[in-house]
């Protein structure tokens, strides 16, 4: 059984490959579930590793909806990773109602061409994940990564030998909450590959105790976090009556 590492920085990629894994998934942005890594982060690992990567085309955390500008930067991120010789692409679309958005993640697919196409954990909002993954199997998808609709994979153990039973084509691979104390879950149940960060909790190297940068209020599970025009427009209002602003 593959082991997949999900890493967010070059030294987290470095340290999968130093430590036997088999291949890479590179995201930025752990914590909000992962988001597409930049242009300069694409490199560096590029030139780091020689594991393969799949690289996670997600423009933004939150919802599966995009806009339409959203959902062509996903385009373009793909053609840029095709480009640079990754060999995998997670990605995928949902509509409004938690079912599969086969347009755009046909798109998707095909701009990933020849790239390995794994459908990521949006599978896990679907309603009706047996329609889903007939869906993505109709589309041609290769993996499918779930934690089997729980909050995490060993939860969701029965279902996803379940839906790996029910598969034809696509190979479900485990994800979410995968640590060392109970991979061995996966072991023998049918499955090709699972999938886990390995980052352990803990503090941080910084000796300055500065103020926290993160902002648990815009922490939303699903909603998407956009800047509010109203808000801007009150504040550059206030400040111009005020004086403040040019």
């Amino acid at each position: 059984m593959l082991v997949e590492v999900c890493a967010n920085s070059v030294e987290s990629a470095r340290s999968a490959q130093a430590a036997g894994a088999d291949r890479i998934e590179l995201c930025a942005e752990l914590a909000v579930g992962g988001v597409t890594p930049s242009p300069g982060m694409l490199r560096v690992v590029r030139e780091a590793v020689t594991l393969p990567v799949h690289v996670l085309v997600r423009p933004r955390s939150g919802d599966f909806c995009y806009t339409p500008e959203e959902f062509q930067a996903m385009l373009h991120d793909i053609r840029h990773c095709a480009a640079m010789g990754f060999e995998g692409i997670v990605s995928g679309c949902l509509l409004p109602d938690g079912r599969i958005d086969t347009d755009r993640t046909r798109e998707l697919i095909r701009a990933a061409g020849d790239l390995h196409f794994t459908f990521h954990r949006a599978f896990d909002r679907c309603q009706d994940p047996e329609a889903a993954l007939e869906a993505l199997e109709t589309l041609g998808v290769q993996t499918i990564l779930s934690s089997g609709q729980a909050l995490s994979a060993p939860e969701g153990l029965p279902r996803l030998e379940a839906l790996q039973a029910r598969a034809r084509r696509c190979r479900f691979m485990p994800g979410g909450g995968i640590n060392p104390d109970n991979v061995s879950l996966f072991a023998g149940k049918g499955f090709e590959a699972v999938h886990l960060s390995g980052i352990p909790k803990g503090p941080s190297s910084e000796t300055y105790p500065g103020p926290p940068m993160n902002a648990p209020g815009l922490l939303r599970e699903v909603r998407p976090l956009q800047t509010d025009r109203e808000a801007v427009r009150t504040v550059v209002r206030s400040l111009k009556l005020a004086g403040g602003h040019n």
